[in-house]
This record gives structure tokens, sequence and C-alpha cells, in this order.
């Protein structure tokens, strides 16, 4: 069969390459693909600045916003022509406290894999196994759509853990700044809209499909800097990494305020960007909550499942911008500058 194969480490190596089926020991359940997200990690694996492939080989099989078919199925799971998501983080073989009642995605010896990233194949193969349980069951009504689960489920648990330490005091959010308007950050907005908050959208474009579609969810669509919006947030969800923003964020943030940080920025520029000075002092005087949040446990996917169905179909269309061919992987891997999210579709 053919997968999007990469070399870690080794810039300009992915291509659609020839690979044997899946064996057994990976599970029971055979699933074949429909659809798989492509994202920033991705890209940055095909550069050749992250990834590990699995124990004993080479190449990495590439992907992990997946949406398939099961064609085998197992007892106690879906069945024969169910829609399914694989869940991507796996829990570490010691395991640590976290993985053992699982919540892997807060893995503390970071032992955990994680399929088409972290020494486990991931879905943009023609087939791939899984046990039941790393497998999510998605709404029919959604079809192709249900490829944004995986970046839902991120979001998904962002929100939880900002209500988790909201109520550390007696809290009653009503605005949140999102900034980053790609899939993770509109779909933060999503979930914001559907707990009724006001939101706004911070991002550097002006036109293109972003601000139509932020506007469509009743939120409001902004461009140029946090500092500019006169805006005092209870909660910015922060989806760039980008250094300078995550500070602006802080200091525009209201007492008692909270920061989620979901993007990592450039894995290969560590520069600090002014972030350090004075942000410390912001945090304490402030009661300021900053924390970073990545990954997400079974929960979370079906708390993004519940929150997919409940969203409107044409407005998850509009976050769908590109589609490509396997075949044309190294296309998909080129970020177009009105790409909200590019999926590789397998039925083509």
């Amino acid at each position: 069969m053919h997968a999007v194969t990469v070399v870690p480490g080794k810039s300009g190596s992915v291509a659609l390459s020839e690979v044997a089926e899946p064996g057994s020991e990976l599970g029971s359940v055979v699933v074949e693909s429909l659809a798989v997200g492509v994202c920033g990690t991705d890209a940055e694996i095909a550069r050749g600045e992250y990834g590990f492939a699995p124990p004993g080989k080479d190449r990495l099989i590439l992907g992990h916003e997946s949406l398939g078919r099961v064609v085998q199925a197992a007892a106690g799971g879906p069945v024969v022509g169910d829609l399914v998501v694989g869940i991507v983080r796996r829990p570490d073989p010691v395991p640590c406290p976290n993985c053992a009642v699982g919540e892997w995605d807060m893995c503390s010896n970071g032992l955990y894999t994680e399929h088409g990233i972290k020494e486990r194949d991931g879905f943009m193969a023609e087939r791939w196994r899984s046990d039941p349980d790393y497998l999510v069951k998605v709404d029919p009504e959604l079809g192709v759509l249900g490829v944004l689960l995986e970046p839902a489920s991120v979001v998904a648990k962002a929100w939880e853990h900002i209500y988790a330490i909201g109520h550390r005091t007696y809290w009653d959010p009503r605005t949140v700044l999102v900034v980053g308007a790609g899939p993770i950050g509109l779909l933060a907005a999503l979930l914001a809209r559907q707990r009724g908050l006001e939101v706004h959208v911070l991002d550097q474009v002006t036109g293109g499909p972003k601000p139509v579609l932020v506007e469509a969810l009743g939120a409001r669509y902004h461009s140029g800097t946090v500092a500019d919006l006169g805006l005092s947030p209870d909660i910015v969800v922060e989806c760039t990494g980008v250094p300078a923003l995550i500070r602006q964020s802080a200091e525009a943030a209201a007492p008692g305020g909270i920061v989620c940080l979901t993007g990592v920025g450039s894995l290969t520029d560590r520069s600090a960007g002014g972030i350090e000075s004075g942000l410390a002092t912001t945090a304490v005087l402030r009661n300021l909550v900053l924390f970073g949040s990545v990954n997400a446990n079974r929960r979370h996917y079906y708390l993004a499942a519940r929150a997919l169905s409940r969203a409107d179909r044409g407005w998850l269309e509009g976050l769908v911008t590109r589609r490509f061919a396997p075949h044309d992987i190294v296309q998909a891997l080129q970020r177009d500058p009105d790409d909200i999210k590019v999926i590789l579709d397998f039925t083509a």
C-alpha cells in the first residue's frame, strides 16, 4: 500500500512510498483512510526540525489528524462501516501516574508515543490499525469534516483547563481574545461562542476567509496589534507561539485573567523576543495565570465530537480551504496565505 513517509531530521525526504500493510501487533481494528489533516507539525517534521521514527525504522509515516472507515472490526469496538478518528498519543509503558489513569496528555516522564510524530507511524496511509480503545466514533453526518476532530480535541482540552483554573476564585468570564486565526484559533473561537462568551479574534491578514468565518460566529475580527484593540479580556487563547504576542496578551489580560498558550512557534528560533522582561511582574501584580496546553486524552475527543456536532456544517466546511491527493503531499505542505485547514483526500 502507499503512505506518506519522511526520514525524521532530514529535510526534503517526504515522499509517497510503498510500505507494508500494518501488522496485527498494531491493533485489532483495520481502518481505511478517508482524509488526513495537514498541520504545522507535519511541515516541521518534513523540514527535518522534529519527529522520531518507530524503533528499528528509518522512515516515519506522517500524519496525526485522521479520519477513516472501519473495514475490519473487533469485539467491543466500532463496527465495520463506522467513521472513526485515531487518538494521537499513547501512554508510556511504565506508566507515569497520569498515563496510568488515562490522562496521557499530561504524561510526566515523556515516554509517551504519538502517531505521525514520535516513535509511532501516523495516519497518512491507505490503511492503518488501532486498538478499539484508541478510536473515537464520528457522527456520520459530519462526513469528511470529521477530520477536524483531532484539532478540536486540543481546543476542548484547553477550554477544560481554562475553566478549571478559573474556578480557583470567584470567576465570571465574559470576554475572550483569540490570537491567531488558524484552525486552532477558529475552533477556540467556536467553542467560546458555544459557551456564550464575547469573542474577539486577532490575526495579521485582512482579507480571505478568516474575517468572514469569525463574523459568521457572531465574533469580531481584528488585525494589528493586541494593544491597538483596547480590550481587557478575561481569557486569552494565544495560538501563534510568537514571543511578542505572548507578552502583549499577558499585558492586555484583565486582572485575574487567564492566558492559555497553544502555539509553540518556531522550533528552530529559541530567541526570547523580550518575553521575560517584565512578564513575571505583570503576572504577579495582576494575579494572572499563563499556562500551556497541548494534546488531548479520550475525554477531550468526546467533548470535541459534541462541539462539532453542534456547529453549523457550512461554517465547518469553510475551515477546509484546500484538498490534495496523497501524491501531492509536497504541495500540500506549502502554506498559502489564505490557508486554514489543508487535507489529504485518500478517496481522490
